[in-house]
């Protein structure tokens, strides 16, 4: 744990809003910066009616979610930090930005689609194109699967997974998005591939998504059944961060970028399977990973070798501590309190 400030009393404590449409890809990464911040912000979440979501991320927010309205998601005080996602949350951004009189400090994460002067500090992944001297760009996404997690998970194993031989190997199953879909060949050579390291004595430790096909998650079920794999069925705590932390090698599909990315955070060769489909986005995200080392594709057999695990979270939150320190400093407002947790 690294303390960016003591935080002695005469320190406010900082508030800090989380703002976004609710979506999960949107909120988790968010909600990982503020871990690493060693915040616990109130989570606030837009829910704009047509026409005016049609209009958005460029048109105003929807007047019913104004904060002299009932049941508003940005009713005052406003916060000294709000860190949006989404694009229906930039007008909301925006408007916060405004009425604070410029007090509360603005972050984006990805890009807002409507220029970098969004917001204060904007995160965006390095395969955008979005430049500029308050962006920071990164190859990976923020997310929570943090260097502690992953030190106590190997520390205290889940007793579900420790029966399983060596190599071990985690299988994460997305599924159908915006640029990939799952065919049923896609899924008959997905499990052909997984077969293959079963039969060859690996111990697979599956999990599926919201996403996954029922095709492929019932495939996925009898490949465990019929292999002494784990599968989780949803019963008993999520394992995910547990099956990161103890594989050998991780098995991970294609069609999200954060999946990749959590991956990468345990310096465990990862093993691409990619579904129909694509994006030129995908193929820039892949060749960065290469490059480090990380990933290789699956063809149904381990390969590849160990490197220092890839995770931004930590320099995201500290480029945010830094801006909006000096956000502070140049209102003339005391230091904040922070404790930023190294990720």
């Amino acid at each position: 744990m690294l303390r960016e400030t003591e935080g002695p009393t005469e320190h406010p404590a900082l508030t800090s809003w989380v703002l976004t449409d609710g979506k999960a890809g949107d909120e988790m990464p968010a909600l990982s910066v503020t871990d690493a911040l060693g915040l616990k912000p109130e989570i606030r979440r837009v829910h704009p009616k047509p026409p005016f979501n049609w209009l958005m991320p460029s048109g105003p927010i929807d007047p019913r979610e104004r904060p002299e309205m009932d049941n508003s998601p940005i009713t005052p005080p406003f916060p000294d930090l709000l860190i949006a996602s989404g694009r229906r949350a930039v007008p909301y951004l925006r408007f916060v930005k405004h009425a604070s009189g410029g007090h509360t400090f603005t972050v984006f994460l990805k890009d807002p689609r409507t220029g970098p002067k969004t917001a204060d500090f904007i995160w965006a992944p390095s395969y955008d194109r979005l430049r500029g001297p308050n962006v920071l760009n990164t190859l990976t996404s923020p997310h929570r699967v943090s260097a502690p997690r992953i030190a106590a998970a190997r520390a205290h194993p889940d007793p579900r997974l420790v029966h399983l031989p060596h190599p071990r190997v985690a299988v994460v199953a997305g599924g159908d998005s915006r640029h990939h879909r799952f065919t049923d060949e896609d899924v008959a050579r997905f499990i052909r591939h997984l077969t293959a390291l079963a039969e060859t004595g690996s111990g697979l430790m599956i999990t599926a998504s919201r996403r996954t096909p029922p095709a492929l998650r019932e495939a996925l079920k009898g490949l465990a059944r019929k292999h002494g794999s784990f599968f989780w069925d949803g019963s008993g705590e999520n394992p995910y961060v547990a099956l990161l932390a103890l594989a050998d090698f991780i098995v991970v599909t294609a069609d999200s970028f954060n999946m990749v990315g959590e991956a990468a955070a345990t310096g465990r060769p990862i093993l691409v399977f990619e579904p129909t489909g694509g994006h030129p986005k995908l193929v820039t995200f892949m060749n960065g990973l290469k490059a480090e080392g990380a990933v290789h594709p699956f063809e149904g057999r381990l390969e590849g070798q160990a490197y220092p695990p890839l995770n931004s979270t930590f320099q995201i939150a500290s480029a945010i501590a830094q801006g909006l320190a000096r956000h502070r400093r140049a209102l003339g407002l005391p230091e904040a309190a922070l404790s930023l947790e190294n990720s």
